[in-house]
Order: C-alpha cells, then structure tokens, then sequence
C-alpha cells in the first residue's frame, strides 16, 4: 500500500493564535522558523503489517508550507485490515489530529497501492520512528523572497546521525535532505532495531534589513511580514493571578509554583507587579502594584513558597479584583503612559464559587477591563472550560493556551510567560489605500510582543496599481513611530515563476487562512447568536472555497475505485486565535517628500504643538528645501553667507578617529559633533577622511541622535530606538522628529527652531579605495544663540568679508583672489564643490571661494581647537 498525505498547505509560523504554544521557541530573538516532521501510525490490529518506506517532502514559500507524506505498507495477512493514518502535531497543542483512514486490502501480490490526500494547516512537523526501514527520506525545500538568513538543523536525533543530513543554502533558496540507508539506520551493525527515534528539526531565519518589516505582493494578494528587532522594552504592568483550590493539590501546584518563582525573576527593574490567589476566597499579596525591586521579588517568591491549595474556585471576584487594582494605579497616574497592563489567569477548573454563569463572568469583566489591559489565561489540564478562557481572553484583547497537568507544567507556563513577557510596541495600526485594496485582514493590533510576529494580509488591485503603499503607525517605549512602505507590485513576479517549486498561491492561502482564523475568532466572541451563525455561515464557505479544515469541515477520503467514501476526524479543539499582521518599509520608495496619503488613519499634529512626552503619530515632514551650511566629501565644509550672497569652502585634514565638533550652542543646548573614518589606503601619498558618524545632543529635551552609514539610533536616557538605512519611517519624541528616507537621507526637526539633514553615501562594497560617508547639510535659518561655536556654529553671527584683487591662478579655471576677514588678509581661489542634496552620485556644482590650509584665518582660531573627547561633548569654554 502506497498511502500519501497530502498537507496542501500550512504555515510555519503560527497564525491560528496569537500567541501560539511554541511561538517563543519558534520565534525567539533571532526569529528562527521551525518545522518538525512528525508522523504517527498506530495500527487496529497488529497482525502482520509493515512499513518499509516512509518519504517526506515538504515545501515552504514564505513561511507557507507544502507537505507531502508517502508511506509503503505490505499487509501478509489474509484478511483486510484498517489501519488508523494520524499526522499530528506534537504536544503542547490544541489542535486535534486529522485522522486518514485507509483499509489494507489483501491482494495476490501482497500490496494494494491508493493515495489519501488531505489538507491540515501546518506549523512544524517531526518525525516520530522507531521502525528499521528499506527507504527513508526527508527533503525541505526553502523558498523565502525576503532572503535567508540561515539554516540549521539540530543534532535532535543523536550523533549517531552525524555527517547524514545535507544542507544546500542560496541567498533565497534552501534544500535540506536527509537519507539514512538500512545500514545507517540501525543501532549497531548486527541489530535488527532502528536509532531513528526522535525529532527530525529544521530552523531557519529570513533576513530582515527593514526594521519595518516586509510586503510581498503575487497574484493579487499582499502579505506583510512584521518582527521588528533592536527596539526597548515598553515597562509593563502585570498582575499574577493563580487559582489555588483543591483540584490544584499536589503537582500541579509544586510546577505552578516552581514556574512563578522563575517568572518573578524576569521581570523588569521598570515593570510593577502583584499576585493575587484565590479559592473560594480572594488574597492579594499587595493591595497595590508594586516596582519589580530585587527586595519585592524575593518577598513575592516566599509568599508563593507558603500557599496551599484548597477550597473551591471563585474566578469571578480573582478577576474583578485584579481589573480594579490596575484601574485605581491608572486613575492615580502611577502607570507610565507608554506601559503595558495586564493580567495572566491561571487556573484548572470552572468556577464553583460565587458566579458560575460563564457568560456573566465574561461579561463583568469585559465591563471592568473597558479595552485598556489585556488578559492571558492558561488552563491548566483538561477539567478547565478552556473554550470559555479562550472567548474571555480572546474579549479582552489576550489569548488562552492550554497546560498540560503534567512534570512539563512548570515548562510551558515559563514558555508562555516569554511570549508576552516582552512588549515592545503598542497601539499598532496599519493603513492601505482603501481604493486599491480590499478584504485586508486584522490590521489593529493592542500590543506587539518581542519573538513574535505580526502578519496582516489582503486583497490589491495590481492590474491598476503600480506600486501599494502602506503606513504604519506605533508606540514605542521612548518614541512615537510612523513607517511608509512602499513595493512594486510585481516585484515578486520573475522570482516566482522561475523557480519550479515555489507555490504560486502561496499568498491566496495565506490570506484564506488569516481570515477563517480571524472569523473564528469573532464567532468565540459573537455577542447574538444571530451574528454567530452568520459568521459560521461564511466560514463554511470560505473553508470551501479555499479548502481548509475547521470545526465546521471535514476532510472527506475517497479510494480510487470512488466506491467508498470515509469522513476523517474534525478537529475537536482548535485555536481560534487571532490572526496576526504585518509591517513593512519602503524599499524603492521613488519619493518621500510627499507627505502621507489622505487614507492614513493618522492623526496630524503641528510638530510646534506637540506634548513633550506623549504625542500622537505626527506625519508631516518634507525634507528641508534650502540648505547652505554643508560639510560632505572630504570633509569640504561650504559656509553660505547670506549678507554677501557668496560660498565659501574649506576643508579639514585631520586624522580618521577625531571628532569634530561642528555646532556647540550652550544657549540652546545643542551640539553636532562628526566623527572622522579613513579611506581604505592611501592615493598619491594622502588619506582621504570623510564623516562616519554624526551624533546630535539636544540636551534640553535629553535626546542623543546618532547616525552612521548603517543605522539612525534615538536614545533617551536609558531608552533607545533604531531605524536602519533601509526603512522609510519616522521617529518622534519630545518635539524631536526623525524621518529616514531609504538609502538616501535623515532630517532631524526641532520643532520650529532648527533642522538638519544627513546625506548618504554608498560606494561599490568591493572599492579598493572608497568607503561608504555622511555629509550633513544644515539651513542658516536655523535659530542658534549669538554664542553659538563650532566649525559651523560659528558662522551663526555672519562675519564680514571682503574679497578683491581677483588674477589668474595656477589653472585659467581657478583665478585667486585676496579674501579680508576677521582682521585676516587671506589668498584664496575660485572654484567647484558639490552641493549632493539633489544627485546623490554626480553632485551639484557650487561655486565658492575656497579657503587653504584648513580654513585658517577664515575660521576662529586653529582647525585642532574644534576637536572633542566623545561624540556628544560640548566644546570647552575659550
């Protein structure tokens, strides 16, 4: 018997839930992606049948996974006998197998061949053997257009299998293939048993240059991908609240408190907690949250050490007393504005204390939360109503995940805690041209959780449209963000269809499968039971349609004659979590000085009149259209004087490593200091130096900028936020805004007073001489005190200058002159600098007088005196 499965489609990472069981282990920092082979066959009736070929191929384009499962069974009885064919997915999951029945017929040869083809959505797979076979076979193919950052393969099955797996990886393709003869299969040499017993693992990452994340646009459809790394931790709010009645006696409550004790340890100097425990009564250790100190922790810990279970479950005042703590610290003001607040249920039966009717319960705490925490329930063991933890998680902007009663407790309730242990970003909205897309997924989201990611997906009009936009806006812990995205939509085109096994409807399931989760989910929440047999009504058609797998469907088997028909089991427990959504940044954004499409949902404030620590996405920037003072190239400083309407340029030989301080303004309290970088050898005996890094110091608001030729880092006090030369977005803070135009430039606004722009410039990486440099542009226009210094700030109180006696020079095209400044007679000489604000590669000419030997006599004093320690100091007092 050949028997086939057939997983038509199925996810690597999780978008049934939210917050899937495993998704900290599958999306950790490094966001690696796992899939785990793993097959199950368990047999009716034991007499005499055998496997002895098992192939696995499975295919993934863009996290979206293609599984194809070929098993061979020889049955050398005489009789017909069913077999029980069960993929599953391993434990921890709330997903129940789809079981593929299939009958062995007895035949003259022995072997009867049929296929069983099916759809499961997939997360990771493993192989689970322990039979010695004639073939053994697992090939995964990798196809990820965001590229792949790399693959790996645990040692999971043992050195005994060292050398056997081969890994082929391109920058966007992968083959892993592992094929273990007979002889490599068995234990020893002579043994007639297998050590293929365990987990075949694959791990893989994609690149993410884009902090934004990425847009894929094929076949009509979009997906955004969004994981966003580098970013602070927003301080967070939680309150533990542990069931501990009776039915929690014993090993359930030693795991549950061993977990909590690891729990406490990790939280956050800037996070507050409580705990509160309940039976049939309720006890709150604090009445009050309290800071995460080292003395409160220890204090929490013993106070965990002393609880005994007993009594009954009184759920609903545990709940309502945890939503009123957090409610009076937020009506206090003792919560940060950017913290997250919520509470984590833990418990393992149904109330039988005080409100038993789960719909009230649900409903006095959905009046209680008001949409301003999030509650995460895990249920603990199998007498828990976990379809009500789900509906009253999944209410209150959380999620639900089953526990297993077991020695692995303690385990995934750690597990749990590191998926939401971590909030980076909150209030996440995303935004798309409502006349160019449709039926887009989930596209708010309360909270985004390091080691997760977000996906948003949707239908676009590419026969009309050229290129999808998209904006998105969040908060971060020290910075409001807005990022512009910006893709061709057939960028993806030539990639696809050259590679035959890439699934080119890999973007339509992906969409299918984000919606029926996300109907699912609105049916958990469904406040009429009219509205809930709508919402079941079209996720039975778009499970048709799309043929997916719900508790509303069942995959039907059908043997080859079509003379009988055997309905595979539904899934009994799904996750009907919340899709999740994506982000993306402009790669080949062809403008962005536009400003932000009217479609955005965004809130547009005057940057003059926006609050110092909270302010509301503001999308407003143009980059600044006249700017004269620049330092760009080697370094060639071009000061405009206004009064005069004349160019003069110098430049500064210095060494690579130094620091110059270009404005220093103790008045305003701001300083711009630019660090020195070397080519990469010397030409015709002299090193050309250029700027590296800049760093701005705006030491009223407490706000440092840095930027180099990789990233754009904010940092506010201990906070920091980045951007990379490959996103398009924006930062705002204190009235400070960055916006980054990829690959190209950073204009830092002020408020009113004062901008800056940063220029980019990349050179061939392989350049035997050139590096990649910054130039800086700064207006006149900006308001600097009189007592402003720097080799820019200087020139804020323009000097007189007087230039005359023009003659020839060395060459006709470079006459000289005689330049009267600052009590100095100088000789300078008329040429071309370039102004590379507009062409990045060729430049502008800009004539100038240009100033020799560093600009001595031009600028105040010697060109080392402008020199500084670090790239935020000010200069020293004269």
């Amino acid at each position: 018997m050949l028997l086939v499965f057939t997983s038509d489609w199925g996810y690597v990472g999780d978008l049934v839930s939210f917050f899937p069981p495993l998704w900290r282990k599958i999306l950790s920092k490094l966001h690696p992606k796992f899939i785990e082979l793993f097959y199950q066959l368990q047999v009716e009736d034991d007499d005499k049948i055998g496997l002895y070929s098992y192939k696995v191929q499975s295919t993934i384009t863009s996290r979206l996974a293609n599984t194809m499962i070929q098993a061979k069974m020889v049955n050398n009885a005489k009789r017909s006998q069913h077999i029980v064919y069960q993929p599953c997915t391993p434990i921890p999951s709330e997903t129940s197998p789809t079981r593929a029945f299939s009958r062995i017929s007895r035949s003259p040869s022995g072997v009867c061949l049929w296929g069983v083809y099916g759809t499961l959505p997939q997360q990771w797979h493993c192989i689970i053997l322990n039979v010695l076979l004639s073939c053994l076979q697992v090939d995964v193919r990798i196809i990820e257009p965001q590229g792949i950052r790399y693959v790996h393969v645990p040692n999971s099955l043992g050195d005994h299998f060292n050398g056997i797996t081969t890994i082929s990886k391109g920058e966007k393709k992968a083959h892993i293939s592992f094929k273990p003869t007979m002889a490599q299969q068995r234990k020893c040499p002579t043994c007639s048993s297998t050590a293929v017993d365990g987990n075949f693992v694959v791990q893989y990452d994609v690149n993410r240059e884009s902090t934004g994340g990425e847009l894929e646009i094929f076949n009509g459809y979009f997906i955004h991908f969004f994981a966003p790394e580098n970013l602070d931790p927003l301080p967070k709010n939680i309150l533990f609240v542990i069931d501990v009645s009776g039915s929690m006696w014993g090993l359930k409550m030693k795991q549950t408190i061993e977990a909590m004790k690891a729990i406490l340890s990790e939280l956050r100097a800037a996070d507050q907690f409580s705990l509160i425990d309940f039976n049939h009564n309720v006890r709150c250790w604090r009445d009050n949250l309290v800071s995460a100190t080292p003395a409160q922790v220890e204090d929490a810990k013993k106070y965990i050490q002393t609880i005994h279970p007993n009594g009954g479950t009184n759920i609903n005042e545990a709940l309502l007393r945890a939503t009123f703590i957090l409610n009076e610290a937020q009506n206090l003001g003792m919560l940060d504005p950017n913290s997250v607040s919520m509470i984590v249920l833990v418990s393992d039966g149904d109330p039988t204390v005080g409100e038993l009717k789960l719909t009230t319960i649900q409903k006095n705490v959905k009046q209680s939360i008001k949409d301003e925490f999030s509650l995460f329930c895990l249920g603990i063991g199998f007498d828990v109503d976990y379809d009500f933890l789900q509906r009253i998680a999944t209410d209150n902007r959380g999620m639900a995940q089953r526990i297993f009663g077991n020695q692995e407790t303690s385990a995934q309730m750690k597990r749990f805690y590191n998926q939401v242990s971590t909030p980076l970003l909150k209030k996440i909205q995303f935004n798309y041209p409502q006349e160019s897309v449709s039926d887009v997924t989930q596209s708010s989201f309360h909270n985004y959780f390091g080691g997760s990611e977000i996906v948003v997906a949707g239908k676009v009009d590419t026969a009309n449209l050229q290129h999808l936009e998209s904006v998105v806006t969040a908060t971060a812990a020290n910075a409001e963000l807005v990022m512009e995205t910006l893709r061709d939509v057939e960028e993806l085109d030539g990639f696809m269809k050259k590679d035959k096994y890439a699934d080119p409807e890999f973007t339509r399931k992906l969409w299918a499968y984000l919606t029926v989760n996300q109907m699912l989910a609105e049916r958990n929440t469904a406040p009429t039971a009219a509205l809930k047999r709508n919402i079941t009504k079209s996720i039975l058609q778009m499970s048709l349609d799309h043929h997916i797998v719900t508790p509303f469907t069942s995959m039907l088997i059908e043997n080859p004659e079509k003379d009988e028909i055997m309905l595979a089991d539904q899934p009994k427990d799904p996750r009907r979590g919340c899709c999740s959504g994506t982000l993306g940044l402009t790669p080949n954004a062809p403008d962005n000085n536009k400003g932000i499409p009217t479609w955005a949902n965004v809130t547009a404030t005057p940057v003059s009149f926006m609050p110092e620590q909270r302010s509301p996405p503001v999308l407003l920037l143009t980059p600044v259209s006249f700017l004269y003072v620049s330092v760009d190239n080697d370094p060639h400083f071009i000061i405009y004087l206004p009064k005069s309407q004349r160019n003069i340029c110098f430049n500064i030989n210095s060494d690579p490593g130094h620091i110059l301080n270009l404005v220093s303004d103790p008045s305003t309290g701001v300083v711009v200091n630019g660090q020195l970088i070397g080519a990469k050898k010397e030409e015709n005996k002299k090193l050309n130096t250029y700027f590296g890094k800049f760093g701005f110091y705006f030491k009223n608001k407490g706000l440092k900028v840095e930027i180099d030729t990789e990233t754009i880092t904010l940092k506010d006090g201990s906070y920091s936020i980045m951007l990379t030369w490959s996103d398009t977005g924006h930062i705002i803070r204190k009235q400070l805004l960055i916006s980054v135009k990829k690959e190209s430039n950073v204009t830092i606004r002020v408020g009113e007073e004062m901008s800056f722009m940063v220029l980019l410039h990349r050179v061939w990486k392989n350049h035997p001489v050139n590096v990649d440099f910054l130039g800086i542009y700064i207006p006149p226009e900006n308001q600097f005190s009189p007592e402003a210094r720097g080799l820019i700030g200087q020139f804020t109180s323009e000097p007189e200058v007087y230039i005359h006696n023009q003659r020839p020079g060395q060459t006709p095209e470079k006459p000289q002159a005689t330049m009267e400044v600052k009590g100095n007679k100088l000789t300078v000489t008329r040429g071309l600098q370039k102004d590379y604000r507009t062409n990045r590669v060729f430049g502008t000419d800009v004539q100038c007088w240009f100033v020799h030997n560093s600009g001595k006599g031009f600028i105040d004093g010697h060109y080392k005196d402008y020199l500084v320690p670090h790239l935020y100091s000010f200069l020293k007092e004269p």
